[in-house]
């Protein structure tokens, strides 16, 4: 019911007729709740919070995944391989736990989160979860002081925490019908006010397009899956290999918000697909069994597989990378040096 509720309307999103006409009314309720939240920071009632390090916010302004994970995966890399040290800040959703925690290697995706795990894995930073995102900056620097740069995944509604950085995921979809929730897809108007003018960040909105060279967006990347695949075993294979005649038809499994995306890479990439299940985003799978998916070699997404595995341990995961053009890291770097810099020469580090 949920999966053909968001089908629903993610399908009126995508233009102005009958359904999001209807519900046009309503989102100037929610217009109103944006400007009044807005205006408790920017007349000082509601406090920013500065941490010690650099902040750099990725986030969207559309619900919906547009590739933030992806995105912080690629900014860390880019970071570390410059010398920085870098943490990573999420509210973890779809985890049942409560507090704020470190994530480690072994932590269970219902404790953190699976994105949270699965920036984790990939990268090997500190990644703190909480519902506080302040709490949770506060815990990863207490544990890791030498941090320099903290990314925060997602929030760029949150207005409670001074950020130096912001990036803007979008993909092919745009802004949708360009109406705020729940007419259209927006999360808050664009084009964005800017935040400096309500004492909020101290630098301009980065765009980066993960749909391709087309659309909106300052910059573009290319999204490519992984062609090493690796199952709960610690096995390795790739998709042609499980292709191969022979061998047990393949049924693809995806828990994101945009399944039919990861079906159509895994397609493209010469995945001979028997059978596709979509699942709502952030699925935990605790109620299924090793024969829950039938009789098929299962292939998922990297970031279902830590939970998937718990019940399907043979499943294969497949890795998404992204390819960001360069000019985006250059105006990256340039905005984090200019922040480094200031926090070198201030007294109080910021």
């Amino acid at each position: 019911m949920a999966a053909l509720l968001e089908h629903w309307l993610q399908k009126a999103w995508s233009s102005r007729g009958a359904l999001a006409l209807a519900l046009w009314p309503v989102s100037w309720a929610y217009a109103l709740l944006l400007l009044l939240r807005r205006l408790v920071f920017r007349c000082g009632l509601g406090a920013v919070h500065r941490a010690q390090a650099c902040v750099v916010v990725v986030g969207n302004v559309l619900v919906g995944g547009a590739g933030k994970t992806p995105t912080v995966i690629s900014i860390v890399e880019h970071l570390r391989a410059q010398g920085l040290q870098v943490g990573v800040v999420s509210k973890g959703y779809g985890r049942s736990a409560t507090g704020t925690v470190l994530v480690h290697a072994q932590s269970r995706p219902r404790d953190c989160g699976d994105e949270p795990l699965l920036i984790h894995l990939r990268t090997g930073v500190p990644v703190a979860v909480g519902r506080s995102r302040i709490a949770s900056a506060r815990v990863l620097l207490a544990h890791h002081p030498q941090t320099q740069v903290l990314l925060m995944d997602d929030g760029l509604q949150d207005y409670s925490l001074w950020r130096d950085a912001e990036v803007c995921v979008v993909d092919e979809r745009g802004l949708g019908n360009g109406w705020l929730l729940p007419a259209g897809p927006l999360r808050e108007h664009w084009p964005r006010p800017p935040l400096a003018q309500a004492g909020l960040c101290n630098t301009h909105l980065m765009v980066l397009n993960t749909g391709g060279q087309g659309g909106m967006g300052q910059f573009h990347c290319r999204r490519r899956l992984l062609e090493v695949l690796h199952n709960g075993y610690g096995q390795r294979s790739t998709l042609q290999a499980l292709s191969a005649p022979g061998g047990k038809p393949i049924k693809a499994i995806a828990g994101i918000a945009r399944p039919t995306a990861f079906f159509q890479m895994l397609e493209q990439a010469g995945g001979v697909l028997a059978a596709q299940e979509a699942l709502p985003d952030h699925y935990n799978f605790a109620e299924c069994t090793a024969s829950s998916f039938g009789d098929f070699t299962l292939v998922c997404t990297e970031k279902d597989a830590a939970k998937l595995w718990e019940v399907a341990p043979q499943a294969w995961a497949v890795g998404l990378a992204q390819d960001i053009e360069a000019p985006f890291f250059a105006a990256l770097d340039a905005r984090l040096g200019q922040a480094l810099a200031a926090r070198l020469s201030s007294p109080h580090g910021h």
